[in-house]
Parts: C-alpha cells; structure tokens; sequence
C-alpha cells in the first residue's frame, strides 16, 4: 500500500476536515432581481410580451393611449393578458439586465423610448425587427404620436405583421 492508495475512513476524514475548507466570510450575496424589484406591470405577461411606454402623467398609459395599444395588441391577435405593459417613467431604476431576468420576455416593445435609456446592448431604429439573445425587439414612437401619423402606423403595422404572423 503506497502513499497513492491510502484510504481514510469517514470519522477520521471528519476529524481532519471539520471546518470548511474555503472562508465566505465577507463575501457578499447576490439576491435574484426578482427579489430585488417589485416592477408595477399591467398584464399578466402570458405569452411573454414586454411592452415598455414612458408616460410622465399617468401611472401607466392615458385612456386613448391605451385604447390605441388594444387596438394595435388586437391587430395581432394579443389580450392585455398576454403582455406586461410597463411604464419606464415611473420605473427609472430598471434597466436591460432587470427586466430581461424580471420578465424574461420572448418580445420586446418600445414605445416612445431609445434602447439606450434602458441599457439595452444594442441600438436600431425604429419599426426595425430586432433579434437578439432569443428575443425579438421593436421600437417605434410613441403611441400619440403613432394616433396622429397614419404613416408611422403603418409601419409599425408591417413590423408587427413580419413578427407575429
């Protein structure tokens, strides 16, 4: 029996190694964002649809607004219970990595925001599909905008119409 083959028994393993071998004394745990962040949403996020809007008097969108996201959601066949709709002005602390691991959406909509004020890691224009990480992006104006300029809607329509049909 050589020094390579030496079996030690379980109570002597325990005698010789009864604290941890490695100190995770001040080292500080990451809690999971979505303990983190209570992110007001309405919907019920079923199928996974993230739709971002920035209204800066209302807690989520005004009631024309909204009635304009139904009617496009409609469109496309989706119900409010399919989609998390968010306000990013009410929730300035969110970012990409946070709603990204929060919702984790399999489409994302902007409404009157850039990319870049959520972090996002890419920037595109608007009425553009963008694929990226699984997902699939649209940004467009915002929805009164989009209420008064058919040809803004228009295109909003044709991206919409590549995505979900």
């Amino acid at each position: 029996m050589g020094l390579d083959n030496i079996q030690l028994s379980p109570s002597l393993l325990l005698q010789l190694y009864n604290k941890t071998l490695v100190d995770l004394t001040g080292l500080q745990q990451k809690s999971p964002v979505t303990q983190q962040y209570n992110i007001p949403f309405l919907g019920k996020n079923e199928k996974k649809i993230l739709v971002l809007v920035n209204e800066t008097d209302t807690t989520f969108l005004p009631v024309t607004d909204l009635n304009l996201l139904i009617n496009i959601l409609s469109a496309c066949k989706i119900t409010m219970a399919d989609i998390a709709l968010i306000n990013f002005d009410k929730n300035r602390e969110i970012n990409y990595d946070i709603l990204m691991n929060y919702f984790e959406p399999a489409s994302v909509l902007l409404f009157g925001i850039n990319p870049a004020d959520l972090q996002f890691p890419m920037h595109f224009p608007h009425y553009q599909l963008q694929h990226y990480n699984n997902q699939t992006y649209i940004c467009a104006p915002a929805l009164p905008i989009l209420a008064t300029d058919k040809e803004k809607k228009k295109q909003l329509w044709n991206s919409l119409q590549k995505h979900f049909f």
